[in-house]
């Protein structure tokens, strides 16, 4: 669904040029080319506005963000979604485990996008699938989707500035440390498309954050905060640090507690892509989480 936005051009905001403002308010480049060709995209004061025109305090922007072609390769198929939030620029969801975020060879039905397709198919709007903060199949927890361009565009900016907070809570073998910070480059290992490792000769940065929380049988309950967002990041660090997460099928399978990795998204702070309020959401914890530290 194409989305409409407003703007009010401020005192500081005098004097800019009306594309240098829209580059500072985070339209990207895809979105301001797609718009150049239409003119009703960008009205100034109820006129069509040019990219090189000064604006002045108190000028009013009238934004039409064109949507981009459907997510048609993938398939709706109706499912229970715990949605924490919804409004017209996001999407947030709690995933639970055992469910891939997007369609891959050999599971084209049963992942996230599937159930979001038929989310928006109920409701009439154009389906584009985009996961801004992506979830192993096996992690549970909150992750929110961008619902237009333009929320999609601000999100992966504030993304890449590392201003989306992300907090994970895992169980691990042993007695960890209290408190701790694992810098070490991750790459994937050389014998394997899906298997990463440490390697500080060929690995990209990589910087986890975590805090013991509490100890039982063994094992330790923590909280993880992440500087990066590598694959595998959390449970390849955890298991470097000898630590490995309970029930990792590739880093650590035992499964005597939990039949899956012990890890979930708990909570996700970052500013509205719109608003600029800042927002905090919370997945609760799943019961198998649960029973594996009771």
């Amino acid at each position: 669904m194409d989305r409409i936005l407003t703007f009010t051009i401020d005192s500081l905001s005098g004097g800019m040029r009306l594309l240098d403002y829209l580059r500072a308010e985070g339209f990207s480049r895809h979105i301001l080319s797609r718009m150049k060709t239409d003119p009703d995209a960008i009205l100034l004061n109820g006129t069509r506005g040019f990219g090189k025109t000064f604006l002045q305090a108190g000028d009013r922007l009238t934004i039409h963000i064109p949507e981009d072609e459907p997510s048609s390769s993938i398939l709706p198929v109706p499912m229970n979604l715990d949605i924490l939030y919804e409004d017209e620029d996001i999407l947030v969801l709690n995933k639970p485990a055992d469910m891939p975020v997007h369609p891959s060879m050999g599971n084209h039905e049963n992942t996230l996008a599937n159930g979001v397709a038929a989310y928006y198919q109920k409701k009439g709007e154009t389906f584009v699938y985009r996961c801004i903060n992506r979830l192993d199949r096996d992690t549970s927890g909150v992750l929110v989707l961008a619902k237009n361009p333009y929320s999609a565009a601000v999100l992966s900016d504030q993304m890449r500035a590392r201003q989306i907070r992300r907090t994970y809570l895992a169980i691990v073998d042993g007695i960890s440390p209290e408190i701790g910070t694992i810098s070490a480059p991750i790459a994937r290992t050389s014998d394997s498309a899906i298997l990463r490792e440490v390697n500080f000769e060929k690995g990209e940065p990589a910087v986890t954050h975590f805090q013991r929380l509490a100890v039982k049988k063994n094992s330790s309950l923590i909280e993880l905060h992440l500087e990066t967002g590598r694959t595998h990041q959390i449970r390849v660090h955890m298991q470097y640090a000898g630590y490995p997460l309970l029930g990792d099928f590739l880093y650590h399978p035992v499964f005597d507690r939990i039949a899956r990795q012990a890890l979930h998204s708990f909570q996700l702070e970052f500013s509205h892509p719109v608003t600029k309020t800042p927002l905090r959401f919370l997945a609760p914890i799943p019961d198998d989480f649960k029973k594996a530290f009771s």
